[in-house]
């Protein structure tokens, strides 16, 4: 691990006043993904910004028709919201699946979908319930936030500071796991909204993707069967040692029924 200076600041304009006047600022929410890359050198910044103690990023409150969720906000505490369970419970479901214990309870929201990481679970909630991501500087809609591996919308320095989940008449998430990681090989979310079906798919790309031919099947028909004979194509899919791509083009159908049935 190369030295570096160390900040905790107590409010997010404390946060983004250091990290903009950092050299090469890191901002680490959970530290899941941060630790282990500085641990490993594969970063170098001049200075951490730990978001952990900043209470106004934290906490988890029903507002209309969404459930709004602080960044800060740990897996394990979305898991367990009786809020989230009561409104939206694939999300709920999803939080509970991420990782194990130790990782449940101290990584976030917002330091996952900061992230980006490809085989994420939480980026298919955003993406698949079109939530609106929230930050120091501005509101980004679900369908523009996610860009590319490891990439967002956010600029230097950008902080997020809650999700804004809008309810669905129903969702269902269901993910095949790496048996190591708990990282989804592939994770499907399916999403009855106001404004329409949404499917997203995590962990077989390069990046969290909407599956447009599977909405518009369960448009008109919201069952499993209506996905009969569908797939995505295999050519841009993810091929590593835990699964080729046209194995990941399956199970990208065989996930978005079981997400149908979980959701029914």
């Amino acid at each position: 691990m190369y030295e570096f200076e160390y900040h905790r600041p107590s409010s997010v304009a404390e946060a983004a006043e250091l990290v903009s006047k950092a050299d090469d600022g890191a901002l680490m929410a959970g530290g899941q993904t941060l630790i282990p890359t500085l641990k490993q050198r594969l970063a170098s910044p001049s200075d951490v910004v730990d978001l952990g103690a900043i209470a106004e990023l934290k906490g988890i409150r029903v507002e209309g028709d969404a459930v709004v969720v602080g960044a800060g906000t740990p897996h394990a505490a979305v898991a367990g919201s009786a809020e989230v369970q009561g409104a939206i419970p694939a999300l709920a479901a999803l939080a509970e699946a991420i990782g194990d214990p130790q990782v449940r309870n101290k990584g976030t929201l917002g330091g996952s979908i900061a992230n980006n990481d490809p085989a994420a679970d939480y980026p298919a909630a955003v993406l698949g319930l079109g939530a609106t991501v929230t930050t120091n500087q501005r509101e980004i809609a679900a369908d523009d936030f996610f860009t590319g591996m490891f990439e967002t919308a956010l600029t230097d320095g950008e902080i997020v500071t809650a999700v804004r989940f809008p309810k669905p008449q129903r969702a269902g998430y269901a993910k095949f796991p790496n048996p190591a990681s708990r990282y989804a090989i592939v994770g499907v979310l399916v999403a009855e909204t106001s404004g329409g079906v949404r499917v997203a798919v995590t962990g077989a790309g390069s990046c969290v993707f909407r599956a447009s031919e599977m909405e518009q099947a369960l448009a008109g028909s919201f069952s499993a069967e209506a996905l009969d004979g569908i797939s995505v194509p295999a050519d841009d899919l993810n091929n590593d040692l835990h699964a080729s791509a046209a194995y990941r083009a399956h199970l990208v159908s065989v996930m978005a029924k079981r997400a149908v049935a979980a959701a029914q």
